[in-house]
């Protein structure tokens, strides 16, 4: 292809998300049409994660999140060796309900 007729994507970062935010925690979801991701942040001592960011998006986007993710990881792990992950082990919001049905 000609450089002359690639297209190129123009990307404006505004200053507020230029900053960015922690999340230690991830809560997806997902209907037939969308999945939302709850970016959260669970410090030490606190009974309750605050989400600091939610992401809704379409299946196929989901799908090419997932690529690029691990596509990145891959690099990663090549140039800084492996990622540990100790426990191995996610954990659904049903862990959290108590026998009485609400979230502890």
């Amino acid at each position: 292809m000609d450089n002359n007729n690639q297209k190129q994507l123009q990307i404006e970062l505004k200053p507020e998300a230029a900053q960015g935010s922690y999340s230690n925690l991830a809560i997806i979801s997902h209907s037939k049409s969308e999945f939302v991701i709850d970016f959260a942040t669970m410090l030490p001592g606190l009974q309750k994660a605050v989400v600091g960011n939610r992401i809704i998006m379409t299946p196929e986007h989901a799908k090419r999140l997932l690529a690029a993710l691990q596509d990145n990881i891959q690099k990663y792990e090549n140039q800084f060796g492996q990622i540990d992950i100790a426990s191995g082990r996610t954990f659904n919001l049903t862990d959290f309900i108590q026998n009485n049905g609400t979230k502890s």
